[in-house]
């Protein structure tokens, strides 16, 4: 299951809902933060890859005024045990996970060091700034039980531990504790690829 068909089946074990108010309860809960919804129609494909599994079914359909007809769906049983058995899961296993940084930084020798160092200070910029955001974010008032916002706390440290990571490397590369020369990393890669 994705991250955010897990979601759509916890917002539906809490009650029924057609896929809208499900797209405005991740926006007003800033569950887009922690899953992808950039696609709009993200949920309502979740949604299909959920009855076909039989984890949610079908309410009925309401109508508001002039608006088109809504389908609400609710969670069935195997939905609320996939979903808590989902949970235990992540919360108890941690996963192997690919992000794109680590894989970009396992070619840094592609670039020339000024040009690392010129995109790592673009990425030190883009973090200290989402650390602000999301420090202040936590700190705001009429926040709800922290219960409700650990999952920001998380991303807050996980942020703040990469921009520190971030900032040695790149004193690491400015001072010349670590540095490549091209022509010798072409030239020891040529040897390993037996060339």
């Amino acid at each position: 299951m994705s991250p955010l068909g897990m979601v759509v089946l916890a917002l539906l074990l809490e009650a029924p809902a057609h896929a809208y108010r499900i797209q405005q309860l991740i926006k007003e809960r800033h569950k887009d933060e922690v899953v992808n919804v950039a696609q709009r129609n993200s949920v309502y494909q979740a949604i299909d890859r959920l009855r076909r599994a039989e984890l949610i079914t079908v309410r009925d359909t309401e109508r508001e005024g002039a608006r088109p007809e809504r389908t609400v769906y609710e969670i069935t049983e195997a939905g609320e045990e996939a979903v808590l058995a989902w949970l235990r899961d992540r919360l108890a296993t941690p996963a192997r996970e690919f992000p794109a940084f680590p894989a970009a930084l396992a070619f840094l020798p592609l670039l020339s060091q000024a040009d690392v160092i010129d995109r790592l200070a673009e990425r030190e910029r883009e973090l200290a700034g989402a650390v602000h955001g999301k420090g202040a974010q936590l700190a705001g008032p009429g926040l709800p039980p922290r219960l409700f916002l650990v999952e920001g706390e998380y991303q807050l440290r996980m942020l703040a531990a990469e921009l520190d990571w971030v900032r040695e490397l790149l004193a690491d590369l400015r001072s010349g504790a670590l540095s490549w020369d091209a022509e010798a990393l072409r030239a020891f890669m040529a040897k390993e690829a037996g060339v």
